[in-house]
């Protein structure tokens, strides 16, 4: 009711307007007291556990450092013809990539543009490719099936790298096997190899000094006295061709006499 200075009293009516909704969906964010038992505060709550997830982790990673030290590289020396240079472990994945055909040579745009761009690009458009509202792995087998497929093709080629590259450090110059046994210097064969130049890059235990060892030769898949023979006369890698300079048959005594070093 309204008041009129003249004593007279007027009905004021108050119209809705149909056009407005009632129930019109809200223009801001909900805020966490509407979902009860779903939702928590920022602060306290929520930081606090992430505090304490940071704490725990925190802890575990120092007790390891502490416990197993870092792996460090060999010293820097220009002279060592033995150090196999390799990326970090988080890059050896495409280190091995990259020793395949299909990703190398002429095919290296693909090792090196080609499959890192598309795994770049899917991981960036991932919110855009898969717009699913499960959040269950096995409501969303697209999704899950790629990263499930990429995390093995990863660990797989980063483990091919690893192992390839322990191989390559037993046969470098200088690396001598743990279990190698000491040489007879009485056998006719080591001392055609001792009078030859052989044992200048390969020691006089067969442990390699600027050329890789010798040690277990005879346990090498595909190698036989013939190769050897075929080795002395054209050469292999750095070893130039011609270096046994003695007759024929001495030549065999020595390849069959380094195939008889074998390991068990």
């Amino acid at each position: 009711m309204a008041h009129n200075p003249e004593g007279n009293r007027k009905q004021v009516h108050y119209v809705g307007d149909s056009r407005v909704r009632a129930d019109r969906p809200k223009l801001y964010p909900p805020d966490y007291s509407e979902f009860p038992g779903k939702t928590e505060a920022f602060i306290p709550d929520f930081l606090l556990k992430e505090w304490m997830v940071a704490a725990v982790f925190l802890v575990g990673f120092m007790t390891l450092v502490m416990s197993e030290l870092p792996p460090l590289g060999e010293k820097a020396d220009p002279t060592n013809t033995s150090f196999l240079p390799v990326p970090d472990w988080y890059f050896l994945f495409l280190y091995q990539l990259l020793k395949y055909k299909w990703a190398s040579g002429p095919y290296v745009v693909i090792g090196t543009v080609i499959l890192p761009g598309i795994a770049g690009a899917a991981l960036l458009l991932a919110p855009w490719l898969d717009r699913s509202k499960e959040r269950r792995p096995h409501k969303r087998p697209v999704a899950t099936g790629l990263m499930i497929v990429t995390i093995i093709a990863i660990c797989a080629l980063t483990w091919a790298a690893e192992a390839e590259h322990e191989k390559q450090l037993e046969s470098a110059p200088g690396r001598k096997p743990k279990e190698a046994k000491v040489i007879a210097a009485d056998e006719r064969g080591y001392q055609l190899y001792k009078q030859s130049a052989c044992i200048k890059c390969h020691g006089d235990q067969l442990q390699g000094v600027n050329g890789p060892h010798l040690i277990g030769v005879g346990n090498k898949p595909g190698m036989s006295a013939e190769k050897i023979i075929e080795i002395m006369n054209n050469g292999r890698g750095m070893m130039p061709a011609g270096m046994f300079q003695g007759s024929k048959e001495d030549q065999k005594v020595l390849a069959e006499w380094l195939m008889k070093q074998k390991q068990k």
